[in-house]
């Protein structure tokens, strides 16, 4: 019985002997796995804030991300737009791990420096990259970034000016996985002006008659896009009148009729109707929606639809 022991014993050492180990080197000279890779990362905690700051230090040769690695899991279109033609130094940050993966890599280059942000989905590939913080090397000027738990990176310049006044600028960026990517969802100059509204669906298809922008002004607008199915139609509302009157609310709404579609969502307690004719859409609240407006005013109104504007001819 003792024999059998000692050779299953060292049948199981032999065997585990036998099995591949992962690659320790990471070199990049042999294809490894993208766990191995991951796990080059550290896992990070959320809100993540990173400072231009941050840069001032350098971070050790030793520590850095194989070149050959590297490009067997961010293709050589992606470094391109991301360093151009130069080839710096790559670091890891950090992991946050879920239904997307991302990773915070930092870069230093002779001319540059940067931390990006890419997002791998469940089947390893990359879907999406984005600057997350780049120093502009103004001694004016200070960077920061967060990337919070909902996956919405936030980046803020506080510059001095030489009258000894302070301005400060924002802009938010948003992940959307129906792109997939990081889309701009609003923006604050830096100067003193008023913000910019970014439509954070005007890239969708809009094949649907009924999709279009409807409204006045820049920063009123009712705008329509095709939603995921064909009895759906992807919206976003945002109305500003004033200081005590505004309101934003992004959603889908099912078609009902063929001229009446209805936005109800679980957990919101907000219902809409849009009732669409030729040339406009009269946008009626059935059920509260002050979570998303001012208590003085309300989303209801009929709203004309915008021409689209046609590109301007190159004078030959």
């Amino acid at each position: 019985m003792k024999c059998t022991y000692r050779l299953l014993f060292l049948f199981l050492v032999f065997t585990a002997a036998c099995k591949s180990p992962e690659p320790t080197s990471l070199t990049g000279d042999e294809p490894v796995s993208f766990k191995a890779f991951v796990g080059l990362f550290p896992d990070l905690d959320l809100p993540l804030v990173m400072a231009d700051s941050s840069f001032v230090h350098k971070d050790r040769d030793s520590s850095a991300i194989r070149p050959k690695l590297f490009v067997q899991f961010v293709p050589d279109s992606v470094q391109q737009k991301l360093f151009g033609k130069s080839k710096p130094k790559i670091f890891p940050v950090g992991k946050v791990k879920g239904d997307i993966t991302y990773l915070i890599i930092k870069t230093a280059g002779t001319d540059r420096k940067a931390a990006y942000v890419l997002a791998f989905d469940k089947k390893d590939n990359l879907i999406a990259s984005t600057s997350f913080i780049q120093p502009d090397n103004n001694a004016a000027t200070q960077q920061n970034s967060l990337f919070d738990r909902k996956s919405a990176i936030y980046k803020n310049v506080i510059r001095k000016n030489p009258d000894g006044t302070i301005s400060e600028g924002k802009d938010v960026y948003s992940f959307d996985a129906s792109i997939p990517g990081f889309g701009l969802v609003y923006t604050d100059a830096l100067d003193d002006k008023q913000p910019d509204l970014v439509n954070p669906i005007d890239t969708f298809s809009r094949k649907h008659k009924f999709s279009a922008d409807y409204g006045t002004g820049k920063n009123n607008i009712v705008s329509f896009r095709d939603g995921r199915k064909t009895d759906r139609l992807s919206f976003f509302l945002h109305f500003e009148k004033g200081a005590d009157c505004s309101g934003e609310l992004k959603g889908e709404a099912i078609l009902k009729t063929a001229t009446m579609a209805e936005y109800r969502q679980a957990g919101d307690p907000c219902s809409i109707q849009f009732i669409f004719s030729a040339n406009a859409v009269t946008v009626k609240e059935i059920d509260g929606c002050g979570a998303h407006r001012g208590l003085r005013c309300s989303f209801n109104g009929s709203f004309a639809k915008k021409k689209i504007a046609k590109p301007k001819k190159s004078k030959k």
